[in-house]
């Protein structure tokens, strides 16, 4: 069976121009089929905060009004995405822009309101991986944003390793399925102050301890959750590493 990296870009690599560019080199290099998830929630809440709209975050994901929907939209959709497909074509990589609407590529149903209303916030029910086979087949890199669609003209913002997690998943039928989740860190730290401090390898146990000691931030929650989601459903490997490291074998791998 053909490997498949889905690899999720995000963090503040997404904010630094440099940094983001340095990414993409060495993502245009990686031999084989490759999708690219990308998140950019520092520049939606920059842009929100211009607007006079305060971005608010609930265990490290976004309540998405119908305002922040549309800002978000524009910056995922829109802004980061055309500029990371743009950048790669000029590495030599085809690449494709998407979101969830565009070939009913991700389908996915509104967050229920209770507990937390969340808003315009969606959660996955499925992956069309005939959608990512067309353009793989044909040599195209899909690029995917967080913006998907509920099957009925509405857009929902969904978290951007939720996205990844779920592409990879509904990719491992097809492929030997490899979910590489970076980010500005060297991998999940025992001490977020210390980038040095890497966890090698977390298993669920682990990963509970972790939480029950309050050394894992609220950010890296959703990550983690997603990983393990991943491997639970048939992804071979998730790894959780620094996107300076995109082509080594450094960082967190979950098992």
């Amino acid at each position: 069976m053909e490997h498949l990296k889905v690899i999720k870009i995000g963090g503040n690599v997404i904010d630094n121009p440099e940094a983001l560019d340095a990414f993409l080199k060495k993502f245009a290099t990686i031999p084989g089929v490759k999708i690219l998830v990308h998140g950019g929630g520092a520049i939606a809440s920059r842009m929100l905060k211009s607007m006079g709209i305060e971005p608010v975050m609930i265990e490290g994901r976004r309540v998405t009004d119908a305002a922040t929907l549309d800002v978000v939209t524009a910056v995922y959709a829109g802004l980061i995405n055309k500029n990371i497909v743009a950048t790669l074509q000029k590495y030599g990589c085809n690449a494709a822009g998407l979101s969830g609407a565009d070939c009913n590529a991700i389908v996915s149903r509104k967050r229920p309101a209770k507990p937390v209303d969340y808003g315009f916030v969606g959660d996955v029910d499925k992956v069309n991986a005939a959608s990512f086979e067309i353009f793989l087949a044909a040599g195209i890199t899909p690029v995917v944003c967080a913006i998907n669609h509920d099957g009925q003209g509405t857009l929902l913002n969904t978290n951007a390793d939720t996205v990844a997690s779920s592409v990879a998943v509904a990719m491992s039928s097809l492929y030997d399925t490899e979910l590489v989740i970076c980010f500005e860190k060297n991998g999940v730290l025992y001490d977020k102050d210390d980038d040095n401090s890497v966890i090698p390898q977390i298993d669920k146990p682990l990963f509970e301890q972790l939480k029950s000691e309050g050394k894992v931030n609220a950010g890296m929650l959703p990550k983690l959750k997603n990983a393990f989601d991943a491997i639970d459903a048939g992804v071979g490997k998730v790894v959780i590493k620094n996107s300076n490291n995109i082509t080594d074998d450094n960082g967190t791998t979950i098992v």
